[in-house]
């Protein structure tokens, strides 16, 4: 269980700008995830979505702004895109909290599904093999590919490899999960197996940021929904105020868009 006061948020983004080069991508954003909150980030392509989940997790480097995890603020010094974190073991203790689960799942083609869930836990936190991979087939069985632990990625269907990539996530035991797209690169029908996973890690009060295209699943699972527009939010707030009492003309024609 988190040992974070319950008033204290998992992830605290301030003011947050990202620029490549003369072109600002994230102009100001502000988001807050207590424990249990699933923040639904949407917005067309190139609006900052998946940026910005890339800045919470330090993948990438904002210029401005402050991002908290866990209440502790990241440490930043001058470097060449503006700024870059000042304390390396800051950063690897801080994404330790923060598990990443990508559009194209990220798997390592050369070990099996197991090892792809456990690695990370034996190498990065120093867990005993035989006790990680216990809880790696644990978790294998609760997103349905407990008989697929002994293969390779590439003998998997796109849903089975992004299910296994969800395993391989909840295995680091993240104070929160981001994840980037998690069914785009799904065709329909295993898009609703990854769906099923998410939806019951939301049930289960698991903290999430969330960037889909799927305005089902962002209505049906979201505490909070965030329109991103061109680098800015547009609009946020409940599911049932952004979908069902849309406020933003720009948000009007996004969802009719995506109908």
């Amino acid at each position: 269980m988190s040992n974070i006061p319950p008033t204290e948020p998992v992830i605290q983004l301030t003011d947050i700008h990202k620029s490549y080069g003369a072109v600002e991508v994230i102009k100001g954003v502000d988001l807050t995830a207590h424990a249990g909150d699933v923040v639904v980030l949407i917005g067309s392509s190139g609006s900052g979505k998946s940026t910005l989940l890339r800045c919470i997790n330090l993948l990438e480097n904002s210029q401005a702004g402050e991002i908290k995890i866990k209440g502790e603020p990241v440490c930043w010094k001058p470097g060449k895109a503006g700024r870059v974190p000042s304390d390396k073991d800051q950063v690897r203790r801080l994404r330790t909290d923060l598990s990443m689960v990508f559009q194209q799942f990220n798997l390592w083609a050369h070990l099996s599904v197991l090892d792809n869930v456990i690695e990370a836990p034996v190498t990065v936190l120093g867990e005993d093999r035989a006790e990680a991979a216990k809880r790696g087939m644990a978790l294998l069985e609760k997103v349905g590919i407990a008989d697929q632990a002994d293969k390779y990625p590439a003998q998997l269907s796109g849903g089975q490899q992004q299910r296994a990539a969800i395993a391989r996530a909840l295995c680091m035991r993240p104070e929160a999960m981001l994840f980037d797209e998690p069914t785009s690169a799904l065709d329909p029908e295993t898009e609703a197996e990854v769906v099923q996973v998410i939806r019951a890690l939301a049930k289960e009060g698991n903290t999430m940021v969330l960037v889909t295209h799927d305005m089902k699943m962002a209505r049906d699972l979201a505490s909070h929904v965030i329109f991103l527009h061109l680098g800015k939010i547009e609009e946020q707030g409940p599911p049932e105020d952004v979908f069902g009492n849309t406020k933003s003309e720009r948000l009007k024609q996004f969802l009719s868009s995506t109908h």
